[in-house]
C-alpha cells in the first residue's frame, strides 16, 4: 500500500459543474469515448510538435498511438496513449479543476493562442444553467464525461519530458480526488503518456463490448491522425482524404472513401475536393452520386454533409452547410474554426458555419459551371440524375442568377435532349424578345398541345416545362439576358406577327365562309355557349389556332399548369371556367356548322359539343368526370361507326 497518497477536494463550484457535466450536459453516453480519444490525440499531437522541434522526449522510440483494452471480469475499460503525459502538478491542475485545460495552456505557451480567462464574480452562487453557459467555448471538460459511464476512474500518467516519476490520479466524480505514485503492476502500464482506467457502471456494460466500442470509434473518431487499436486490432484504417493534397489522391481512393461514407457501391459521378483558408479555414470532400436520389420522400428532411471539428464528428447531415436544392450531394466538412458548446455536440453560434456554407455553395456552383462547359456528357448525366432537385435553386436569391445558366429544359429544338438558357438565347430570332415555354405533364403531351402549332409554323423554339418546379423557376427568374420568360398560352396574335412563317402551310381544303355561313357561325357559337353553360366563361373565335379545333384559355393569364399547382396548394378541387376558343377553319368545326345549318335543333349537336369540350379539357390536363367523358365518347363512336358501316353498305 502506498503511504504518500495526497487527497484533494474539488472546489464547490467544480463539484457543481461536474454534476452538470455528467448528468445534464451530454445527451448521449457514448460521447465519453469520443472525448477521451480526442484528449489522447491532443496529447500525441503535442508530443509530435516537440519532436518536430528537435526536443528530446522519454522513450523516444515508442510509436505514437492509442490502445484500448477491456477486462470484462473487473469491469474495466482502459485507454492508453503514448503522448505528452502529465506531471503530478499537471494532474492536479488539469484534472482537479474543471475547464482548466492543458491543451489551452500548451497552445498559449507555444505562441499559438493567447489571452486570459475573463475575470468576474465567483460562479458558485450562479444557477446551474448560467454556470454551464459561462463555460461555453472553453476546453478541459471533456474528460469528465467519463463519469457518465464510470463509477470511478484512474489516470496513470508519465510525462514525456523531464525525469519526474509517474503518478496516479483517482476519483469517483464525487467530492474529490487523490494523487499517488503507482503501485504493483500500475508502474508497468505506462512508459510514456497517459492510461485511463474506467470502472464501468453496472448499467453501462455495453461499453465493455468490443463491437460497441468499435462502432463508436468508427462513428466519431475514425479520422483521428493516430492509430487506434482495440484489443490489438487497428480500427481507424480509413484515411482522412480531405487532409491530403488533391494531386496525390487516386479516383479509386475517392471511391473507397465515398463507399465508406454512403455505403453506395457505385463510384461517384464526380468529386469536389476543397481546401479553403479564407474567410474561414476548412477542408471538404463533396461527392456527386452517380445514382438517383429520392429527396421528395421520407428523406426530405435528411440532407447535408457530415460536420467534423478537427477530424472529430460533430453532426451527421448538417443541413446548414448546404441548401436543400443541393441535398443530393454527399460528403463532409472539417474545420478547426468552429465554435462549439462545451459538450461539442452542438454549435455555439452559426456565423462561422454560414461563412463555410456560402463558400462551399459558391465552389460547387463553380465546379458545375466548369463541368457544363468542359464535359457536356457528364453534365447531361448530372442533370438527368439530379436536375429535378437542382431546379429549386430559384429559391436561393443570392445564387439563382449565377445558377441560371446551369438549368436545363426539354425543347422543341432538342428531340429527347435538354438545352440550357444560353443555348436558347444564342439562337433567338432578331425580333424575338421572349423565351417561350410550355408546361406539360410529359413530352408527348407538350408536342400535341394546341398552343404549340403557331410556334411550330413560325419556327420559334419553345422550352417544355415537364416538372412542376420548372414554371416556378422561370417565373421567379423573370428574365435572362434581356429575354422575358413567357408562356405560349399567353401569346397573342400580335406577339407573333413580326415573325415570318418558317414552315409553309399546306393548302387549306376548307373554303372561305360565305356571309350567310358567318352569320350561322355566330349563332353556333351561342349554341355552344348555351350547351356548356357554367363550365366555360366565354366562347370566342380564335386567332391563335392552326391545326387544332379548339383550346382553353385562362382569363387571368395563368398557365394551365400553374393554375393546377396553385389549386393543389390551396386544396381546391373545383375546375375554374375558362375561355373556349374555337377554330372556324378546322374541318371538325366546319362539319359541325353544316349539321347546325341543316337542323339547328339536332340533338347530335349538343353531343358533339360536349365531346369536343371533353377532349379540349383532356389536352388542358383536366378531367371533370371521367365516367361521363368515357360514356359520351363511346356513344359518339357507336354512332360514327354505324354511319360509316351504312355508308359502306356492310
Amino acid at each position: 500500500m502506498v503511504d504518500n497518497v495526497r487527497t484533494h477536494k474539488f472546489k464547490a463550484e467544480t463539484r457543481k459543474v461536474l454534476n452538470i457535466l455528467t448528468h445534464s450536459l451530454y445527451t448521449n453516453r457514448e460521447i465519453f469515448l469520443r472525448e477521451l480519444l480526442s484528449n489522447a490525440s491532443d496529447a500525441l499531437d503535442k508530443l509530435r510538435f516537440l519532436q518536430n522541434k528537435g526536443e528530446s522526449v522519454r522513450a523516444g522510440d515508442l510509436p505514437l498511438e492509442i490502445r484500448i483494452s477491456v477486462d470484462k471480469e473487473k469491469g474495466l475499460l482502459q485507454i492508453a496513449d503514448t503522448g505528452l503525459g502529465m506531471t503530478e502538478k499537471e494532474l492536479i491542475d488539469n484534472l482537479g479543476t474543471i475547464a482548466k485545460s492543458g491543451s489551452e495552456r500548451f497552445a498559449r505557451e507555444m505562441g499559438e493562442a493567447g489571452g486570459k480567462t475573463p475575470e468576474g464574480a465567483s460562479p458558485q452562487d450562479a444557477p446551474d444553467e448560467a454556470l454551464a453557459a459561462r463555460l461555453i467555448g472553453r476546453f478541459g471538460v471533456g474528460f469528465y464525461s467519463v463519469f457518465m459511464a464510470a463509477d470511478a476512474v484512474e489516470v496513470i500518467s508519465v510525462p514525456a519530458q523531464g525525469d519526474e516519476a509517474p503518478h496516479v490520479w483517482t476519483s469517483d466524480g464525487g467530492g474529490g480526488f487523490s494523487v499517488r505514485p503507482p503501485e504493483g503492476e500500475e508502474a508497468a502500464l505506462c512508459s510514456r503518456g497517459t492510461v485511463i482506467r474506467a470502472k464501468i457502471k453496472a448499467d453501462a456494460k455495453e461499453f465493455l463490448e468490443k463491437y460497441r466500442l468499435e462502432s463508436i470509434i468508427r462513428k466519431h473518431s475514425n479520422f483521428l491522425s493516430f492509430p487506434i487499436f482495440l484489443e490489438g486490432e487497428r480500427i481507424n484504417t480509413t484515411p482522412a482524404l480531405w487532409r491530403e493534397p488533391k494531386f496525390s489522391i487516386t479516383p479509386e481512393q475517392y471511391h473507397e472513401f465515398y463507399k465508406y461514407l454512403t455505403y453506395d457501391e457505385t463510384p461517384p459521378l464526380d468529386t469536389i475536393h476543397l481546401s479553403v483558408d479564407a474567410p474561414v479555414q476548412f477542408n471538404a470532400l463533396i461527392f456527386i452520386p452517380a445514382t438517383a436520389q429520392d429527396l421528395f420522400s421520407h428523406q426530405q428532411e435528411r440532407w447535408g454533409p457530415d460536420l467534423y471539428a478537427s477530424r472529430v464528428l460533430i453532426e451527421r447531415g448538417n443541413k446548414e452547410l448546404l441548401p436543400q436544392y443541393l441535398g443530393f450531394l454527399k460528403g463532409m466538412v472539417d474545420t478547426e474554426d468552429l465554435p462549439l458548446n462545451i459538450s461539442r455536440e452542438t454549435l455555439q453560434e452559426n456565423t462561422v458555419l454560414r461563412k463555410i456554407s456560402q463558400t462551399v455553395v459558391k465552389q460547387i456552383l463553380g465546379h458545375l459551371e466548369k463541368m457544363a462547359l468542359e464535359d457536356k456528357d457528364k453534365y447531361a448525366s448530372f442533370w438527368k440524375l439530379h436536375g429535378k432537385y437542382f431546379k429549386f435553386v430559384f429559391n436561393d436569391y443570392l445564387n439563382r442568377e449565377k445558377a441560371a445558366p446551369l438549368l436545363r429544359f426539354a425543347s422543341s429544338y432538342a428531340e429527347g435532349g435538354f438545352v440550357g438558357l444560353d443555348e436558347y438565347a444564342g439562337r433567338v430570332k432578331p425580333e424575338q424578345k421572349d423565351i417561350w415555354h410550355l408546361a406539360a405533364p410529359s413530352l408527348e403531351a407538350a408536342k400535341v398541345n394546341p398552343h404549340l402549332s403557331r410556334f411550330r409554323r413560325k419556327g420559334l423554339e419553345v422550352l417544355y416545362l415537364l416538372e412542376p418546379v420548372d414554371e416556378f423557376a422561370l417565373e421567379s427568374l423573370g428574365k435572362y439576358k434581356d429575354l422575358t420568360f413567357k408562356s405560349v398560352e399567353r401569346a397573342e396574335a400580335k406577339d407573333l406577327e413580326p415573325f415570318a412563317d418558317a414552315v409553309e402551310e399546306e393548302p387549306s381544303a376548307v373554303q372561305a365562309l360565305t356571309d350567310s355561313e358567318k352569320a350561322d357561325l355566330g349563332q353556333l357559337v351561342e349554341k355552344i355557349r348555351a350547351t356548356l353553360g357554367e363550365q366555360i366563361k366565354e366562347v370566342r373565335l380564335s386567332d391563335r389556332l392552326a391545326g387544332s379545333p379548339a383550346v382553353l384559355v385562362s382569363p387571368d393569364g395563368l398557365s394551365s399548369s400553374m393554375e393546377k399547382l396553385l389549386k393543389v396548394m390551396q386544396k381546391d378541387e373545383a375546375v375554374t371556367p375558362k375561355i373556349l376558343e374555337i377554330n372556324p377553319e378546322h374541318s371538325l368545326l366546319r362539319a359541325l356548322l353544316r349539321i347546325y345549318r341543316h337542323d339547328a335543333e339536332n340533338p347530335l349537336i349538343s353531343e358533339l359539343v360536349r365531346g369536343l369540350f371533353d377532349n379540349v379539357l383532356l389536352l388542358d390536363g383536366c378531367v371533370n368526370d371521367a365516367g361521363l367523358m368515357a360514356d359520351r365518347s363511346l356513344r359518339l363512336m357507336d354512332k360514327a361507326l354505324s354511319w360509316y358501316a351504312d355508308l359502306l353498305k356492310i
